[in-house]
């Protein structure tokens, strides 16, 4: 990770040059053969999925024939379905032979394109990746890629900052993303010197239990709810209202409703970096040539509804820049 990101004037450069016959027509006309096949690691109706879904048709609407296959990875994450989904994809893949196949988050790269697609004639591109694609051995000669990144230390700095205090608390569920994810948030802090406990919930009301708990803490890190399969959101959130005295900050977009403060990622960035990609691969560039890059834009975001029940005010240049999530929300 510290090699991508700090190569961020190589990998902008590279971009530029493999997107820029993107910039006038397109690449593939509407009539194109091209075949583009989206892999998804979760399902629809997934927040942060349908974003990066989003992004990747507007860029890639009308340019080729695109399909999509979705893992259901947060829903079903025993071994048995991993493994049956990633077959069906390998089957579907060397029977349809798509052009360029884009696959997002974690599980695709660990269950289809590490063990059955290094370095193939097919070309990948992935997006979503959290933190880091090393474990998987990327890049590959026929795959690159955006890894989803988090502004976690500029968030950390704000949370201790604005709650006047150095004792965290992280609270996920108990997912491989959210292990990812809390190993990072954990790097952060141990750098800003701030004390950092954690819990990662199987269930909904281990979450509401851990979050309780957490109210003698400084503040509070909500990590991803994603995997809570019997979560409750109109339950959560009344809850949270309720029993909400600490700052609560998150990097997630679909926890706000539950967090007072949020730096958040922009899922349809990966998916449309992702489709200029596999647009660029079509025109002619090798995956080989495109660098891994990191995601870089973020939004801000208030929850005025929990700042005010828990008698929290923000920072005015934090109030200025941030989106509001109001009580109607």
């Amino acid at each position: 990770m510290n090699a991508v990101l700090s190569h961020r004037f190589r990998v902008l450069t590279a971009l530029t040059l493999g997107f820029a016959c993107i910039a006038g027509a397109p690449i593939v006309a509407a009539t194109s053969a091209y075949k583009c096949l989206f892999i998804s690691s979760y399902h629809r109706g997934y927040e942060w999925s349908d974003g990066v879904e989003r992004g990747l048709r507007s860029v890639l609407e009308s340019k080729c024939e695109l399909r999509q296959l979705d893992m259901d990875a947060k829903r079903r994450q025993d071994e048995e379905h991993l493994r049956r989904i990633s077959l069906e994809a390998k089957s579907l893949i060397e029977s349809w032979r798509p052009d360029v196949v884009i696959a997002a988050d974690d599980h695709a790269a660990k269950y289809l394109i590490q063990p059955y697609f290094k370095d193939s004639r097919v070309p990948f591109v992935f997006c979503g990746i959290n933190w880091t694609a090393d474990e998987y051995g990327f890049p590959y000669s026929n795959v690159t890629g955006m890894v989803e990144v988090a502004p976690v230390k500029p968030m950390l700095r704000k949370a201790a900052a604005v709650a006047g205090g150095d004792r965290g608390f992280y609270l996920g569920a108990s997912t491989l993303t959210e292990i990812k994810n809390l190993a990072r948030v954990e790097a952060g802090a141990a750098e800003l010197g701030i004390r950092l406990e954690n819990y990662l919930a199987p269930t909904m009301a281990d979450w509401l239990s851990a979050f309780r708990r957490a109210q003698s803490y400084d503040f509070i890190v909500l990590g991803s709810n994603s995997g809570i399969n019997d979560w409750d959101a109109d339950r959560v959130s009344v809850e949270v209202g309720t029993i909400s005295t600490k700052l609560t900050v998150t990097n997630h977009g679909w926890m706000m409703p539950f967090a007072m403060f949020g730096m958040t990622k922009v899922p349809e960035e990966h998916g449309e970096w992702g489709a200029k990609t596999a647009l660029a691969i079509l025109d002619g560039a090798s995956p080989a040539d495109i660098p891994i890059v990191a995601n870089s834009r973020w939004d801000l975001w208030a929850n005025q509804r929990l700042l005010a029940s828990a008698g929290i005010e923000l920072p005015r240049e934090l109030r200025r820049k941030a989106k509001r999530i109001s009580s109607e929300d």
